[in-house]
């Protein structure tokens, strides 16, 4: 066996294995290039603990796993197979010899499904961990699961390059270990800045002033495919003495080596990457890094139940990862786009994948291995809620799931290596007798679109495409992906390929039951435009053949701000749809009839096909749908006029002044919040928004009190107050428990000495005085001090402006007047 490089890792190797002796789980911090993929596992082959058990060692990308199998076999002098190998979906590389496993996260999982306690394995390794995939996080619950029930001498190590590993560590309560890794320098160069429009040209820019700049290959980060593709475009015109390389996961694996290897003219390198390239991979040459500072990520909606594809700026921890590409080899140089300020106002870190991502292959291996609730686990990021339920949701109307448990069906889901819905859509074509377009459907599904969005969305035309591909052997690049994925399908359900036309119907059919909630009918008079089972709106281009369809099933669709947008259908036969209709009686309101409409509906999801009034509807759901409607719109119907806010103000005046006394809380968003208790004996016989505004609502609320508040009411907040002069005249109470107002004119008040008290005479009223025009004069709790201070004062104003009135000079003994009396 050949030496092993001189890496940094090596230092830290005799601690580490001192801690595996006897912790078995911990954690390994080292920064990329120290060795720590390739080298360590080779490490522990030899110990004791070891035995003849395997170690695994998990990859986040099929890239990562093949050419660290590849560089591990290299070291030991072996073709890959022997004490090295790996597994991928789809590609498997091992023998009866193999020792170390490198293996895609996702195969772990399938490992412990089959074997709960991995009697074979000692050590699982969880590599790039900072990568917070899915995969890696359920992995390592299961694997802490094992660990307690089933295997205490299992061990577990995390590795990380950029995450905080100390404050996982102590989440974890495990030891860490860190190697501080021989990274070179980098030299940092910051930009101006650039939008993602422009992101092709500038970073096209920026490379060409490095080149000029720096000796070395180039390795530059771009969010995309389709920014990759325009970036080579310009690269390839302005530097043709260059070598241009792509490297993103949808490429075939050669080409993929083909970018990490030294060019085999020795021509400079400049290589064009996806997130693919910031970790794990060593590029050959690699002294420039041109970071463009965007990442792409599929965040998933469980309102809706689509992926959105997003682009966002990296975060801080990603840009490091970036940079220290250029300095694993030698020193380096990297030029970020964005400027010195924004780098300060980066995310520290990458969000889990956890958090937004569809879990619905998540929850059917936790219903696999015995677990309804994902509480039960220990997790670094729990499931949430909300995308844990819709998980769940979706399973059950697959069939997966029933009662919490999981069925013979969602055994069978279980048994194929993709989506549920995929794997539904497999098992659902053995009934049919359409097994092998079921595998080619699932096939383009599962991979990247191989025809150009000019070529329209129907679906059939990738499924004709491949067999024609499959036929002659030749065509688009993108199908040699999609006939290997289709070819294991076949091998799972033992069928041959067939090559015969297709029948858009039957595809359609197959889609709509791996994306039920994805059927979707065309909307009368607006061509291209669709509303799907779910109740979201979707559109295509009116150009499109599937345009003029009454009826389609989606595969791909974003979800778009208003309207999604399709890319990838198949036609629909409304004969197929039946088993899918579901008559469903409902009484709702009807906001545009501004009524409860009681009826019996025909649908598809949120779909409604045809609908007809049912005679005699449940008077309880009307009285229901009403009590609901009420309490969102009630003001909007019911009659809440000035006379019903003034008893309301004098229940509300009670409540303030005497806390305790058992007055209601009658505010009118408080009425409706809760409207059964006091209205709805009042509600047989309504159906619509006109009937609500007839009711009597002041003697409803009325007689929501009891008799003796009623009467108490009346004694101790009444609406009218007699005054000397003999008129009755209302009192204006205010909700807050402020002071009651009485304004009358201040010559009905002639004798009135004392001022009037309610509420058993704690409350004083506020007076307010009026001329003979019903002009405020004064306002006053103090009617003695009025008449003795203030009056003769007033009088002289009055007088000049109401000069025919009577104004005396003892208003003490003045007779109080009603009307408007004149001097005689």
């Amino acid at each position: 066996m050949k030496p092993f490089p001189q890496l940094p890792i090596l230092e830290v190797i005799p601690r580490l294995k001192q801690l595996l002796r006897q912790d078995l789980f911990l954690m390994l911090h080292a920064p990329p290039g120290a060795g720590k993929s390739t080298l360590l596992p080779l490490t522990l082959l030899e110990e004791p603990w070891l035995g003849d058990q395997k170690i695994l060692l998990l990859e986040p990308r099929k890239l990562a796993a093949k050419s660290i199998a590849q560089r591990m076999a290299q070291l030991l002098g072996e073709p890959l197979g022997e004490r090295v190998g790996y597994r991928v979906r789809f590609d498997t590389c091992v023998g009866q010899n193999t020792q170390i496993e490198v293996i895609t996260e996702g195969i772990l999982t399938r490992m412990m499904q089959q074997d709960n306690a991995l009697t074979d394995v000692g050590l699982v390794i969880f590599d790039e961990f900072h990568e917070r995939s899915l995969h890696a996080d359920l992995g390592l619950a299961l694997g802490m699961e094992v660990r307690e029930f089933l295997r205490q001498d299992l061990r577990l190590l995390i590795m990380s390059a950029t995450l905080d590993s100390r404050l996982l560590a102590g989440q974890l309560h495990i030891p860490l270990v860190e190697s501080q890794g021989k990274q070179y320098p980098v030299e940092l160069h910051y930009g101006a800045g650039a939008d993602l429009y422009s992101l092709p040209e500038t970073i096209s820019a920026v490379i060409g002033n490095a080149l000029t700049a720096h000796a070395g290959d180039v390795l530059a980060f771009l969010p995309g495919q389709g920014e990759i593709k325009k970036t080579e475009k310009i690269l390839r015109d302005r530097h043709p003495e260059m070598a241009v390389y792509s490297l993103y996961g949808q490429m075939p694996f050669g080409k993929q080596q083909a970018a990490l290897l030294p060019h085999p003219q020795g021509k400079r390198k400049m290589v064009l990457a996806t997130a693919i390239a910031e970790t794990s991979l060593t590029i050959e040459g690699i002294r420039i890094v041109v970071d463009g500072g965007f990442m792409r990520s599929s965040q998933y909606n469980p309102n809706t139940g689509l992926n959105r594809l997003v682009t966002l700026p990296v975060t801080q921890d990603t840009a490091t990862q970036r940079a220290g590409r250029a300095g694993r080899l030698g020193p380096g140089v990297c030029y970020r786009l964005w400027t010195k300020a924004s780098q300060d106002k980066l995310l520290p870190f990458r969000e889990p994948e956890m958090l937004q991502a569809d879990l619905a292959s998540l929850a059917l291996e936790l219903h696999k291995w015995g677990i309804s609730d994902p509480r039960e686990l220990s997790w670094v990021t729990p499931p949430p809620q909300g995308h844990w339920e819709e998980a769940v949701t979706l399973l059950e109307h697959l069939g997966a799931l029933d009662a919490g448990k999981i069925t013979a069906h969602g055994q069978a889901l279980h048994g194929f290596p993709s989506h549920p819905r995929i794997a539904h859509l497999l098992v659902y074509s053995k009934d049919l007798n359409l097994e092998s377009l079921a595998t080619d459907l699932a096939a383009v599904l599962e991979e990247k679109d191989p025809l150009p969005a000019a070529r329209g969305v129907d679906i059939n035309l990738r499924i004709e495409g491949l067999r024609r591909f499959r036929m002659a052997k030749k065509g688009p690049k993108e199908f040699v992906k999609i006939e290997k994925a289709a070819q294991s399908f076949r091998k799972l359900l033992g069928i041959q390929a067939e090559n015969g036309p297709v029948d858009p119907y039957q595809t359609g059919m197959l889609l709509a039951q791996a994306f039920p909630e994805r059927i979707a009918s065309a909307r009368p008079g607006n061509q291209a435009l669709f509303q799907l089972a779910n109740g979201r709106m979707a559109s295509m281009d009116r150009k499109d053949d599937l345009a003029r369809e009454p009826w389609i099933a989606i595969a791909h669709v974003n979800e778009g701000e208003k309207t999604g947008r399709i890319f990838l259908a198949a036609p629909l036969s409304p004969t197929d749809l039946r088993p899918m209709v579901r008559i469903v009686p409902r009484i709702y309101w009807d906001a545009q009839e501004e009524s409860v409409l009681a009826v019996e509906e025909w649908k598809i999801g949120q779909i409604r096909l045809q609908k007809k009034n049912l005679p005699t509807p449940d008077p309880e759901k009307v009285m229901l749908v009403l009590l609901e409607t009420i309490s969102q719109l009630g003001e909007r119907f019911l009659p809440f006029d000035k006379k019903v806010g003034q008893w309301q103000n004098r229940v509300l005046s009670l409540r303030n002044w005497n806390p305790g006394a058992g007055w209601p809380d009658v505010r009118t968003e408080q009425l409706l919040s809760n409207p059964k208790p006091w209205l709805a004996p009042y509600l047989q016989g309504v159906k619509s928004g006109e009937d609500l505004s007839k009711l009597p609502l002041l003697e409803i609320l009325q007689h929501s009190l009891g008799f003796a508040q009623q009467q108490e009411l009346d004694q101790l907040a009444p609406e009218h107050l007699q005054l000397p002069s003999g008129s009755k005249v209302k009192i204006e109470y205010a909700s807050s428990g402020e002071p009651p107002v009485l304004a009358a004119r201040l010559q009905e008040l002639f004798g009135w000495s004392q001022t009037p008290c309610i509420n058993e005479g704690q409350v004083p009223v506020l007076i307010h005085l009026l001329s003979p025009g019903f002009k405020p004069v004064q306002v006053t709790q103090d009617l003695e001090s009025f008449w003795n201070k203030t009056y003769h004062e007033v009088k002289k104003e009055l007088k000049r402006r109401y000069p025919r009135h009577h104004w005396p000079e003892d208003p003490w003994n003045a007779q109080a007047i009603r009307g408007v009396p004149r001097k005689k």
